[in-house]
């Protein structure tokens, strides 16, 4: 690895990708959100009606998937480019979230996409964010934070931000539907959620956003 690399992982609901945004921007990294990957991934197979059962195809598209990420220093959003389109929108809906979270357990389209997540890995450093970038993707990286809150704190989060997206959403249902994933993430055979040994744990759900982000910012100075 010839560049430092800070991994936050956890699962979805817990602040990876702002805190992972806020910490490029201090440092000066590059970044990569992972989910971000499998969601345009997932949209590239989509685009192309290719059926999930044909993995040669998949590993094809993995293989040559066109993406960048850019951050703004006036927003909080990170723009998504995908065969150099902005698809930053369609990318957050939860139907590509559902769509990515299930092509994300094919073992073929993780070994496809692991080198293309590595090769983010360029100076001064990168911080990526995702569900297996610390035991996996970058098992080495000297930096290494899981973020983990309560299912029901995640619903609400999930709930607040569809509404501030001007989307509707039931409470208990998002909750099932936070449940759902979690079990599907921990349990799959390739790869799944857990925290490396050595990652740091925050507990977000009581913690404000200025509170996490203060504690990883302490990890990579320390």
């Amino acid at each position: 690895m010839n560049s430092p690399v800070l991994t936050i992982d956890g699962p979805s609901g817990v602040g990876k990708g702002t805190v992972a945004r806020v910490i490029a921007q201090q440092q000066g990294w590059h970044l990569l959100d992972s989910g971000a990957i499998y969601r345009a991934f997932a949209l590239a197979v989509e685009s192309r009606s290719i059926s999930i059962a044909d993995e040669k195809s998949l590993e094809e598209i993995a293989t040559n998937l066109d993406l960048a990420f850019k951050t703004h220093a006036d927003s909080e959003l990170v723009s998504v480019f995908l065969d150099g389109k902005d698809v930053s929108k369609v990318l957050r809906t939860e139907e590509t979230g559902e769509k990515a979270s299930k092509i994300a357990s094919i073992g073929v389209v993780r070994a496809a996409l692991l080198k293309r997540q590595q090769d983010f890995a360029t100076l001064p450093g990168l911080v990526a964010d995702g569900r297996d970038m610390g035991t996996v993707v970058f098992a080495n990286a000297p930096f290494k934070v899981y973020l983990t809150a309560s299912a029901d704190e995640r619903a609400n989060r999930r709930l607040k931000q569809l509404q501030a997206q001007g989307s509707k959403g039931i409470i208990s249902q998002i909750l099932v539907d936070v449940k759902a994933r979690d079990e599907r993430d921990s349990s799959r055979k390739h790869s799944p959620l857990k925290p490396a040994k050595d990652a740091l744990i925050i507990d977000t759900t009581t913690l404000s956003l200025d509170e996490v982000i203060a504690q990883v910012s302490e990890l990579v100075k320390a």
